[in-house]
């Protein structure tokens, strides 16, 4: 809430709802859901409102935006710790892997071509080793 003071951004009530949902949420949440969340505490809230102010958030930075398949967008709070995922495109499972597993790739992306990757948030799918057997 302070960056968005910072950078001259009003702290509206549903902005700080938005804001809460997401910090309190254990996993990625869907904007639908922090449209439900919000809802059922400010009943005017509107959905429009979830999603400009989702992109104020990933602009200043402060939220990361994964699909991780089923046709929804997923936020987290940058602040939490970093991580990837791996999504099994049978059973829908989603694993988390460690930030530094992507450092390789990084580093080879550029060395051989001169590409600064943005490795921040990354789903990749697949199929998992219980799907596989």
């Amino acid at each position: 809430m302070e960056i968005l003071r910072e950078r001259g951004h009003r702290l509206t009530p549903q902005r700080i709802m938005v804001l809460q949902a997401i910090e309190d949420s254990d996993d990625h949440i869907s904007a639908e859901e922090i449209y439900a969340q919000a809802h059922a505490r400010y009943p005017y809230m509107n959905i429009s409102t979830v999603y400009r102010t989702l992109e104020l958030l990933k602009e200043l930075g402060l939220v990361s935006e994964t699909d991780l398949g089923g046709g929804r967008l997923r936020y987290h709070p940058v602040g939490k710790a970093q991580h990837h995922h791996l999504v099994c495109q049978k059973c829908g499972k989603v694993q988390d892997i460690d930030f530094s597993a992507f450092q390789r790739l990084h580093h080879e992306l550029m060395l051989s071509y001169g590409f600064n990757a943005d490795l921040k948030h990354t789903a990749i799918f697949g199929i998992c080793k219980d799907c596989r057997r």
